[in-house]
């Protein structure tokens, strides 16, 4: 029985169907996209199964406590499924998933996927406001979260976002699970049913988008699609059974999940390992120790990363590629990267949304250093367009439009947002502003949205404005992101009002709001009045200027 066959909407215990509120690719496109061999009809599941088949006694995760095999992996990921459905879930299910990057995370993730629930990845930073709007707009029935991190507690967030949402019926633990449910205690589940067969061009997974336009949009990816992403990106990368990819960066991140990262390399039989530090003295640690050979960060990453060389002891050597993506790589950090750290650069462009670009292994290096590299598919569509949506003169600059065989058609459950994120024709009207080299190459210079990018996070400067807003001494309050040297941008806040709050209260203000920590301003101004532009609209040039 096909998944899309099982999960009618009378079967679904939160009465809805989870294909309800989803873009499909069109017939015809998804038509073409098999016949070209783009999509396979291969699952994620498939992906652990096969390479578990082949070589089961390979390293499949390294961990300070252990070794994992494929075999044990997939044995793993069969029983947690299991768990799941004696639970009571139903195929189709969302489980909202809030993992670090902790070996557990593997598991889960297999787990959640062999019993054809769809994973909603949400991030480790990520609060009340994010979690209680993702897992309302998913219909979520499962919260899946780690007991503590650092001195975060997130089975009192699991409590408040429960309360939240009526749907949301069951709450498991990694570690200790206090009131809730402990993973581990569903996760040695013997087989009682045989695990359902999803179809490969149902929805797989759903990622979060960046939230450049206020709370964050759900991005339903497919099997079908989301395979393709990471095997054609490990192919790129030449990622082979030799490799060791450490997840630096989130593990939620469509970054390190699939470009090639996680899935890329388990479809190869390679190994994979997890930081939850990305600090030199810890990632650097990491690298020694397992061997590892590929990883990604975000640019102030790779800057300090190549500055630690001068003070942190470790043997780097076994590191051959280093992938820099989530923002733009100024060309004076990219050059430092190779001579510093001994591995090749890689520039990686990219959105959950779909679309990514790689500079190649054997581009020449001013192409590696000034670009954001070029498109992954010989099926991604391009075009670069004005202010009024007409195509621009090729090297031109303008907003980068897309569509392909791995970029999605339409948020899920967002129609009205559709309706202005994507052209009639299907292409994703992505906000990026590029120009286009003759090698196909992209040149990043910016957004057209208002939103900021720290550190590779994107902050939408309209939600921040509106919690801002909410505070009883503001009367007016704008967000604009000021150049850093370590994060890219920084968030400052300009507020208006009578008696108003220090930067220690803004900040104890919006976390008690349940605003993500990434999102707290790090500067704090105060202003009579905000400028205004010719039409009325809050001047945030001229803020930055000031």
């Amino acid at each position: 029985m096909t998944l899309s066959t099982k999960l009618s909407p009378e079967l679904s215990p939160t009465g809805t169907d989870h294909r309800d509120g989803y873009v499909p690719f069109p017939a015809e496109a998804a038509r073409a996209y098999r016949d070209a061999g783009y999509w396979t009809g291969r699952t994620i599941g498939h992906l652990l199964r096969d390479t578990a088949t082949a070589t089961p006694d390979r390293p499949a995760v390294l961990s300070e406590t252990g070794t994992q095999t494929y075999a044990e992996l997939d044995e793993a990921a069969d029983r947690l499924a299991h768990g799941l459905l004696a639970l009571g879930l139903t195929p189709g299910d969302r489980v909202v998933m809030q993992l670090p990057n902790v070996p557990e995370f593997a598991t889960a993730l297999f787990g959640v996927l062999r019993a054809g629930l769809i994973p909603v990845l949400t991030l480790p930073a990520h609060r009340r406001v994010e979690i209680e709007h993702l897992a309302r707009l998913s219909d979520a029935v499962a919260y899946l979260i780690p007991d503590k991190l650092g001195d975060f507690d997130y089975r009192t967030l699991a409590e408040e976002v429960q309360s939240a949402v009526p749907t949301l019926r069951h709450v498991l633990v990694v570690g200790d699970p206090g009131d809730h449910t402990a993973l581990a205690d569903i996760a040695n589940h013997e087989a009682h049913q045989s695990l359902p067969t999803p179809d490969p061009g149902d929805i797989a997974l759903m990622l979060v988008s960046g939230g450049t336009t206020g709370l964050p949009k759900l991005i339903a990816r497919t099997h079908d699609d989301y395979v393709y992403n990471a095997t054609a990106s490990a192919e790129v990368c030449a990622l082979t059974a030799d490799d060791v990819y450490l997840t630096t960066l989130p593990a939620a991140h469509n970054f390190p999940l699939a470009c090639p990262g996680i899935l890329g390399t388990v479809a190869v039989g390679g190994a994979i390992t997890f930081t939850l530090d990305p600090s030199p003295e810890a990632a650097f640690a990491a690298i020694q120790r397992h061997g590892v050979t590929v990883t990604g960060v975000v640019p102030p990453l790779a800057q300090l990363w190549s500055a630690a060389v001068e003070w942190e002891d470790a043997d780097l050597s076994s590191l051959r590629l280093l992938q820099v993506g989530g923002a733009r790589l100024a060309e004076a950090n990219a050059v430092e990267v190779e001579p510093a750290l001994k591995c090749q650069l890689q520039q990686v462009f990219g959105m959950a949304e779909g679309l990514l670009n790689y500079t190649r292994l054997d581009d020449p290096a001013d192409l590696i250093c000034t670009t954001q590299g070029r498109p992954l598919s010989p099926a991604d569509e391009i075009r670069v367009v004005d202010a009024d949506g007409n195509d621009v003169a090729p090297g031109e600059g303008g907003e980068l439009l897309t569509r392909g065989p791995y970029t999605l058609r339409g948020y899920y459950r967002a129609p009205e947002h559709n309706s202005r994120a994507f052209t009639p024709d299907g292409f994703y009207r992505s906000g990026d502003l590029v120009r286009q080299l003759p090698s196909g190459h992209l040149i990043v210079s910016g957004r057209i949205k208002d939103v900021i990018n720290r550190g590779g996070e994107n902050i939408s400067c309209d939600e921040l404005e509106e919690h801002l807003l909410a505070h009883p001494a503001v009367r007016h309050a704008a967000a604009v992101g000021l150049p850093d040297t370590a994060l890219g941008e920084k968030v400052c806040v300009v507020l208006v009002g009578t008696d108003l709050p220090t930067l220690p209260e803004v900040k104890a203000f919006l976390t008690a709001r349940g605003l993500a920590t990434y999102k707290l301003p790090d500067t704090l101004r105060y202003a009579d009045a905000l400028p205004l532009t010719a039409v009325g609209k809050i001047d945030k040039k001229a803020l930055r200027a000031s």
